[in-house]
């Protein structure tokens, strides 16, 4: 077991004394997810309330009896048996009134029992107490269906929903394909909080919970995951090198299923639109800068070295993308451009710029740096210049391997606008072509040098 292991079957251990009435949790692929949800939790679930009448449901019925099986192995058991007297099910072969199948077993002497369905099966005449809903989606083909998901939304609204009662629990734990699933209609309907503190654990919730783990770290370190920034979840069997190769093939499947935030590429601002180049062009009129200070700890500074060719096509050639404080983001940025002979630079000063600029200035004797307050509206500025950006400017062919979180956070960002957890790339590209071939909405330049 690794630390989010502990973490994770410890929210499961509340939820199976009855402190979480809904719980969403979503985990990346192949990190134990189903062996906590489908497995352990329905057989201590019956080990604490013999009583309880619990469901398993997932894509079909034969995933569905598969946990069931191994959920009935596991209450056979001496193990179990010992930490569990009362709670004793009908011997493999052995005569009885009380039901053991493959989709149905029945606790001898009491009154619960574990059964288990596919996704639009039937539950007719069946009170559930507790509902565990693993994966109700096969894959991304399935999970991209308009059709499958209305499906799915119609049994979970008709069928799961009204087998259940006032003190009925639930709980979600899937890997994410799409924005529009099961999750995501539940988000758009229901109040759904992100659960970041263990004490969230013992204070009533008006709603579901949900516990998010990051495959790689890019949400603050809280109580319930307090990994650093960029750690992986489990670096044992998916190590951050393997992650980020898994990224780079393909970044916007990566954000869905690893990092647990899905979007639809139909609705991507820029995608992979970007054009790429292997070499600069003989014709350079001019070699600029464009950074963004952080504007939260949250935040990225952003900074991005950039030469124009005569036909005004704009090359990135070099990039900071960091959320390192800044008495560490300002010796990058000048080491940066002190490397890429960068003598023009323009430097946001909304939050902290100001001072920023000077810092970078005192490290840069021969680069001209200016400082700017930008007063345009951000929302409207990327949306607009959009097609400017993928149009004129080129990126190195590796940049993907390059700035993974630059390029990760571009190729993956929305049209909606308000769907983005950061825009700090995406604006500095646009301050880029506002600067070099638009009319500039930011304000008047003032240089330190």
């Amino acid at each position: 077991m690794d630390d989010f292991h502990v973490a994770y079957y410890r929210v499961l251990d509340a939820f199976a004394r009855g402190a979480i009435r809904k719980l969403i949790v979503t985990v990346p692929p192949q990190h134990g997810k189903s062996l906590g949800s489908s497995v352990l939790l329905p057989a201590y679930i019956l080990g604490l309330n013999p009583d309880a009448r619990v469901a398993i449901a997932s894509y079909s019925a034969t995933l569905a009896s598969r946990f069931n099986r191994r959920v009935q192995r596991l209450m056979e058991s001496p193990e179990y048996e010992e930490l569990f007297a009362q709670t004793r099910i009908k011997k493999q072969g052995q005569r009885s009134s009380y039901i053991r199948t493959a989709d149905q077993v029945e606790v001898i002497g009491h009154s619960g029992e574990l059964f288990s369905v596919g996704r639009e099966g039937s539950l007719t005449g069946n009170r559930v107490d507790v509902f565990i809903l693993d994966d109700l989606y096969k894959d991304a083909m399935e999970a991209n269906s308009p059709i499958i998901r209305e499906n799915c939304w119609e049994w979970y609204t008709s069928v799961v929903r009204t087998r259940m009662h006032n003190l009925s629990q639930e709980l979600i734990v899937f890997t994410r394909w799409h924005e529009e699933d099961l999750i995501g209609t539940i988000s758009q309907r229901e109040r759904v909080t992100p659960l970041t503190r263990w004490g969230q654990l013992d204070a009533p919730c008006d709603g579901w919970l949900h516990l998010n783990f990051e495959a790689l770290k890019e949400s603050p370190p809280s109580e319930v995951d307090p990994r650093a920034v960029g750690e992986p979840l489990w670096s044992e069997q998916h190590s951050r090198e393997l992650l980020l190769e898994k990224r780079h093939l393909d970044p916007l499947r990566f954000e869905c299923m690893y990092q647990g935030h899905p979007t639809v590429r139909g609705g991507l601002l820029y995608g992979d639109n970007f054009a790429t180049y292997e070499r600069l062009p003989e014709c350079i009129i001019k070699r600029g800068n464009y950074t963004d200070t952080a504007d939260t700890g949250d935040d990225y500074l952003c900074s991005v070295c950039y030469v124009v060719d005569n036909r005004y096509n704009i090359y990135v050639t070099d990039v900071v993308y960091s959320r390192e404080p800044m008495e560490v983001t300002e010796r990058l940025v000048a080491d940066m451009l002190n490397r890429t002979a960068t003598r023009s630079a323009d430097i946001e000063s909304n939050n902290g710029g100001r001072g920023f600029a000077r810092a970078v200035a005192a490290r840069t004797p021969l680069a001209h740096i200016g400082w700017f307050h930008q007063n345009g509206n951000k929302e409207a500025r990327i949306l607009s210049n959009s097609a400017t950006v993928t149009g004129r400017i080129r990126m190195p062919s590796d940049w993907a391997e390059r700035w993974s979180d630059f390029h990760a956070h571009l190729t993956t960002y929305r049209r909606q606008f308000r769907s983005n957890r950061w825009h700090d790339a995406a604006d500095v590209l646009t301050g880029i072509v506002e600067r070099e071939l638009c009319r500039p909405t930011a304000g008047k330049i003032g240089f330190l040098q």
